[in-house]
């Protein structure tokens, strides 16, 4: 039973104030129910977020498992490299103890590699000198090559003499000279080589692993040689 109390409370203010809070609510549950569609664009656009996301995670999985790869790869190579390097020496000095004990010497094979640094500027500098050392590529003061022992180099050589200076580098020369100050052209671009990823993107073309691989530089440089 109603009370009297608020029943004579009840007055058309109450009654007008009552109606206008119940149309109040039945607009915002109509607005709760609007706000439930959710656009078209919305949803492409997180379904579109979700796939980039598994694309993202797909790739970094994928270049997780090619460094863990490329790892095992320089470390088998690195070993069997090591080994071969010994391998060198010792024949080398058995070569040269036979060579002693017979009363003679062993001549060591000559060396393959060049490296080649430009040491005076372009004063007094007759034409044909200039060409050679364009072709060289020993365009400025303190550049430096690797180049291929052969005839040509070494003719060539003779006709620079003056302007450059040059020796015979060993594997630990090599290391120390591209870690320092070995640089390569990716797209058009002087990139010191630091990582690996670098030389990996022309391994295809050149066929070599750097960085930890000083042996295919030491080895098979002539893959740079233009």
């Amino acid at each position: 039973m109603e009370n009297p109390i608020y029943k004579a409370r009840r007055t058309p203010r109450t009654l007008t104030l009552r109606r206008r809070c119940k149309q109040c609510t039945t607009s915002i549950i109509q607005m709760g129910e609007a706000k439930a569609l959710v656009p078209e664009s919305v949803v492409k656009k997180e379904k579109r977020n979700e796939e980039w996301a598994l694309a993202k995670k797909q790739e970094l999985d994928a270049a997780k498992k090619m460094r863990f790869e490329t790892r095992k790869l320089i470390f088998n190579r690195a070993k069997q490299y090591s080994k071969e390097y010994d391998e060198q020496q010792k024949e080398l000095i058995r070569l040269k103890r036979e060579a002693k004990l017979k009363g003679g010497f062993y001549v060591e094979p000559e060396a393959k590699l060049l490296f080649i640094i430009r040491i005076r500027g372009i004063n007094a500098m007759d034409p044909k000198t200039r060409k050679i050392l364009q072709l060289l590529r020993l365009r400025q003061i303190f550049n430096g090559v690797f180049l291929k022992v052969n005839k040509a180099t070494v003719n060539m050589l003779h006709r620079v003499e003056p302007y450059v200076t040059y020796g015979y580098p060993n594997l630990k020369s090599v290391r120390e000279l591209i870690y320092k100050r070995g640089y390569g052209k990716v797209n058009k671009q002087r990139i010191a080589l630091t990582d690996n990823s670098i030389i990996e993107q022309v391994r295809v073309v050149y066929s070599v692993v750097l960085c930890k691989h000083f042996h295919c530089l030491f080895v098979l440089l002539l893959s740079f040689f233009p």
